[in-house]
């Protein structure tokens, strides 16, 4: 992507943290399994895989060393994203939305979304959603809806049951997705490894999806699972199209001189790892490499949308990953080529550890946040939705952002705390607690014989030393810290909040036992 003159002199000429656009339009871009250590500006010396689009955002903007996710896997992540509330509020204490699964965001609670539409924004989501839709799907009839094709799957036809099934469920209406959870219009594929094979735009599918996705698109590193597939369904075509809606919807709000935000939760790097072929081979170090490379080329290509709208230079864009590299897309293959997806993290995707939550986290904002800054202040994702509010001079009510802090100042230029305590959980639910720069696991190390872990990442950031043992005090401190954080409902300030349920407590979920050599 080139930069136009034009939008140069914007950067160089806008006088910084002084003052800032009451209406910026805002791009949150979602990457979907990228490792912390998978863009190559976070992983100068043991990264591998070219992202140029990615550094570039960086070097514009500000780069965050310490910006988290609310867990080591996808839906809980995007919860929080959202909603700037914690996911383990809610009934997902671990896992994810599971395949036609129900609505995870209640009707009303707010999101992003809702925010910037109460400001006059068009708000968009493009990509992959996975919080649940309510389905058009009888309760007697889930079983068949999946049923497996008898004898060879290639050659079975869909059994006359099974395909009235799919016509009325795919026909109808979807109720409880996107455009009922703050945003004018939806695009995207919803979960791409699972079915339906296809994509959805706003609460329709886009064409009904009555034949068995081929055996050649599943498995491996494709398509987890059989399912109703549209003809000729394309797994190659996904991420770019996704591009390609995003940059119209760009062209078309800046047309119409709307201020809009777009909410573009990618579905790439994660499975199916399916490369067009411009870039197969494109990284010559392996398929994953060259499958994050397209995935930079299409925020690229978003980008350059935005710089030819015009709009560039009044556009917040923030960049970061719903979770750490999946460990079972050939993490230590990687490691043996000598790319590290987690940088100097410990764990993969599903981790409580660094390597599970801690996300590149990357914000471009012309005239506010200085070019080639860096900022190693503790962010979380709950944090987008205060920090919207503030730019738009917001109060947000108290059931609203129960866990969500601002970082405007950080952006503005300020270098304090805006958070001191953050909750990251592995995909299980196990949570990991921050308090400044210490981090307390809730789960035993039986070689120190301890039931939690502590962890201080001021000098130990690939988590390495259990100081459990040698400082009881803190950990209890800091367990009572949790209990708070849970009883309270918010981690903000403000009135106490019910959680969606009881919350499991991990405490002394793994007795402390020596393990056996």
């Amino acid at each position: 992507m080139k930069l136009t003159s034009a939008f140069l002199i914007a950067l160089l000429t806008v006088p910084f943290a002084s003052t800032h656009a009451a209406q910026p339009n805002v791009i949150v871009i979602l990457a979907d399994d990228m490792g912390y250590g998978d863009v190559q500006c976070y992983n100068l010396e043991r990264g591998k895989i070219p992202t140029p689009h990615l550094d570039r955002l960086a070097a514009q903007g500000m780069r965050f060393t310490d910006g988290h996710s609310s867990s080591g896997i996808c839906s809980p992540s995007r919860y929080t994203l959202l909603t700037g509330r914690y996911h383990w509020r809610t009934r997902l204490q671990g896992g994810i939305v599971g395949v036609f699964g129900a609505p995870l965001i209640a009707p009303d609670r707010m999101t992003i979304g809702t925010l910037a539409k109460q400001q006059g924004y068009a708000a968009a989501c493009i990509g992959k959603w996975h919080l649940g839709w309510d389905w058009p799907i009888p309760a007697e009839k889930r079983e068949l809806l999946l049923q497996k094709p008898q004898g060879r799957d290639d050659e079975a036809r869909v059994p006359a049951d099974q395909l009235e099934l799919w016509r009325n469920v795919f026909s109808k209406p979807i109720a409880g997705g996107p455009t009922t959870r703050g945003f004018d219009e939806y695009f995207g594929t919803d979960v791409p490894n699972w079915p339906p094979y296809c994509f959805i735009e706003n609460d329709r599918t886009v064409g009904i999806p009555i034949e068995f996705l081929p055996k050649r698109l599943r498995g491996g590193h494709l398509a987890s699972m059989h399912g109703p597939a549209l003809k000729d369904w394309s797994l190659e075509a996904i991420l770019p199209t996704l591009g390609d809606r995003a940059a119209d919807f760009i062209a078309r709000q800046t047309k119409e001189g709307r201020p809009f935000l777009l909410y573009l939760p990618l579905t790439a790097p994660h499975t199916p790892i399916a490369i067009t072929d411009d870039w197969k081979g494109k990284s010559k170090l392996h398929y994953y490499a060259d499958f994050v490379m397209e995935t930079d080329a299409v925020i690229g290509r978003v980008l350059e949308a935005l710089e030819q709208s015009g709009a560039a230079a009044n556009t917040l864009v923030l960049f970061t990953s719903d979770n750490g590299k999946a460990e079972g897309t050939d993490a230590k293959e990687l490691e043996k080529l000598g790319h590290f997806a987690s940088g100097p993290l410990r764990g993969y995707k599903r981790s409580v550890y660094e390597g599970g939550h801690r996300e590149p986290f990357i914000v471009r904002w012309p005239g506010v946040v200085r070019p080639g800054s860096v900022c190693h202040q503790l962010v979380h994702h709950a944090d987008v939705l205060a920090t919207l509010a503030e730019i738009w001079n917001v109060k947000l009510p108290d059931n609203t952002g129960e866990d969500s802090f601002s970082f405007l100042p950080l952006l503005k230029g300020a270098d304090h705390p805006v958070r001191e305590t953050a909750v990251s959980c592995a995909g299980g639910g196990i949570p990991g607690l921050r308090q400044g720069a210490w981090k307390l696991v809730f789960v035993g190390d039986r070689q120190a014989k301890t039931q939690q872990q502590l962890y201080n990442l001021g000098d130990d950031i690939g988590e390495t030393k259990n100081l459990a043992a040698d400082q009881p005090e803190r950990v209890a401190q800091m367990r009572a810290l949790m209990e708070r954080l849970i009883i309270d409902g918010r981690s903000t300030p403000g009135v106490k909040q019910k959680n969606d349920v009881e919350v499991h407590r991990f405490s002394n979920r793994d007795a402390a036992k020596p393990r056996k050599e």
